[in-house]
């Protein structure tokens, strides 16, 4: 038995467990930030939140070709250093700083921001690529599949942003959320998820939209319970 259907074989066992783990970990998460006294020792565990859940979504990846870490690679250090012109510069963005609830830091910047980046590119184009598999037959079709996974992206940043906030994962200049932020996550979404579609290896990971939706119900359910 080769690495592949080993890893086949675990991911298809332990599919059901890995779900709940992941689950659980989300609806905890959220009842620990919402509870004051436990609010705190919850805030630093969410880097470790973010870690973990790109190992499963990599656990649950088919295809660990070339192509496919280069992708991988590539988005996180994108996605990592376009934050960093932004904190340094504002030009991306807009004037913006980062708190200390996301962990260890470089330029400024908590390292598992790339992590995120990579999360939510790979959760969205899977889930676009499922459901539009047959407009990648034409470059206009890849380009309208890019803009809506960027959309689906710039759509879960509305939801985060008032909640990163409140959480000290960053803080805006003047506590204004620009224009600006929206429009730069939409042209840096853009690149990225035109890269993923255009990218040539397997993207049918079972766990990408069930992540994607758990991110998606966290911060909507945050934003809809602010107390």
């Amino acid at each position: 038995m080769n690495y592949i259907q080993l890893k086949t074989l675990i991911t298809t066992r332990y599919r059901k467990t890995t779900f709940t783990i992941l689950s659980l970990m989300y609806i905890v998460g959220f009842i620990g930030l919402k509870v004051p006294f436990t609010q705190e020792y919850f805030k630093v565990l969410s880097p470790f939140n973010l870690w973990t859940s790109l190992v499963l979504l990599l656990l649950f990846h088919q295809d660990f070709q070339l192509k496919f870490i280069l992708f991988a690679v590539i988005t996180f250090l994108v996605g990592f250093f376009i934050e960093v012109i932004g904190v340094h510069t504002g030009i991306v963005f807009g004037e913006y700083q980062y708190g200390q609830t996301l962990g260890l830091k470089l330029f400024e910047v908590p390292i598992v921001i790339g992590a995120n980046w990579l999360i939510l590119v790979y959760c969205s184009g899977v889930i676009v690529e499922h459901f539009f598999q047959s407009l990648k037959s034409s470059i206009s079709g890849k380009i309208i599949l890019s803009i809506i996974a960027a959309c689906l992206m710039v759509g879960l940043d509305l939801l985060i942003e008032p909640v990163a906030i409140r959480l000290d994962f960053w803080q805006w200049s003047f506590n204004k959320i620009p224009l600006q932020n929206y429009l730069g996550w939409l042209a840096v979404s853009f690149v990225l998820q035109f890269y993923f579609i255009n990218s040539k290896f397997l993207k049918n990971n079972s766990l990408a939209p069930l992540l994607f939706c758990l991110q998606l119900l966290f911060f909507l359910l945050h934003t809809l319970l602010p107390a």
